[in-house]
């Protein structure tokens, strides 16, 4: 994949490109839910979510390097909005992923992510000064009661503090989102990946550095944990993120914040795969969430062409 790949000029194909490569990334990012339970149980929260970026940023760094350049006109253009942005989507999304992980399940949390479409496109329409439609009104108590049914509210169960944890990354997620369409100017797909995740990666070693002791947690890491933040690292982040940018640049932030429903569906198939099978009614809360955005966001005709 070259950086020409990622700034494609509009038209049908590049559409069909940015299409594929946003649904690619809600995949991968579906793969992180199992992998983070991996590296959980042998990593702390913070000192994992900083191990992944730097991992991360690193290699993303060095791809703008050989694909764009240095990448610092774009830098300087849009140095606040790449820092915010950094900090809003990459370290406390992370953070709070990683923190709420520690109790959530990887398909409860991929079902609460994946409700960012609607959040993102509410919070489009709050920027904008629109009014949300009543079909997303609708859509988005559609949703919710499809993560109800999947965390078994109806027999009596509740979110937990993990549950809740993630509900608000998602939050920051779908600013994030938002923000990177609205807020920076001139600048590619690749530069804003490589720069808000440096940003988000300095805020979460900080924190990982006072709170946590990362270097002495992955000098004596095991090579599952090593494994699954490799694969966090390259295909979770790196690629994922640069892939979303350009969705987010061809296509848009509604229509591409609709391919995140592939999360939890990505997430429910490797739980399968990893020997856990999950209860008809969280299939049922899964589709009946997703339902719910399709509704919300006015995907459907989209989805039909």
């Amino acid at each position: 994949m070259t950086n020409a790949d990622l700034t494609a000029p509009r038209g049908g194909g590049a559409d069909r490109r940015a299409f594929v490569l946003s649904a690619l990334a809600a995949i991968f990012w579906g793969s992180n839910f199992e992998a983070t339970r991996i590296v959980l149980e042998g990593s702390p929260p913070l000192s994992a979510a900083a191990g992944r970026f730097a991992l991360a940023a690193v290699v993303t760094l060095l791809w703008m390097r050989l694909s764009v350049g240095p990448g610092l006109g774009a830098l300087r253009r849009n140095l606040a909005a790449f820092a915010l942005l950094g900090l809003i989507g990459i370290a406390a999304f992370n953070a709070a992923l990683f923190l709420g992980m520690r109790s959530a399940s990887p398909v409860t949390g991929a079902l609460i992510m994946g409700t960012s479409p609607l959040t993102t496109t509410l919070m489009e329409a709050l920027l904008l000064r629109r009014r949300p439609a009543p079909r997303m009104l609708l859509g988005m108590a559609i949703s919710l009661c499809g993560i109800a049914l999947t965390v078994g509210a109806f027999s009596g169960a509740v979110l937990t503090g993990g549950d809740l944890i993630i509900l608000a990354g998602s939050l920051c997620w779908a600013l994030y989102t938002v923000g990177c369409r609205h807020w920076v100017h001139e600048a590619t797909p690749l530069e804003t990946t490589a720069w808000t995740m440096l940003s988000g990666t300095a805020a979460l070693g900080l924190a990982a550095w006072i709170f946590e002791a990362p270097l002495t947690t992955f000098a004596s890491a095991a090579p599952a944990v090593w494994g699954a933040t490799l694969w966090m690292a390259l295909a979770g982040s790196t690629a994922a993120f640069a892939f979303w940018q350009t969705g987010i640049r061809q296509r848009g932030p509604g229509p591409t914040s609709v391919l995140f429903n592939l999360v939890p569906v990505s997430a429910l198939l490797i739980a399968m795969g990893f020997g856990r099978m999950p209860a008809l009614s969280q299939w049922a809360g899964v589709a009946l969430a997703i339902g719910g955005v399709l509704l919300a966001s006015g995907a459907w005709p989209r989805l039909r062409r």
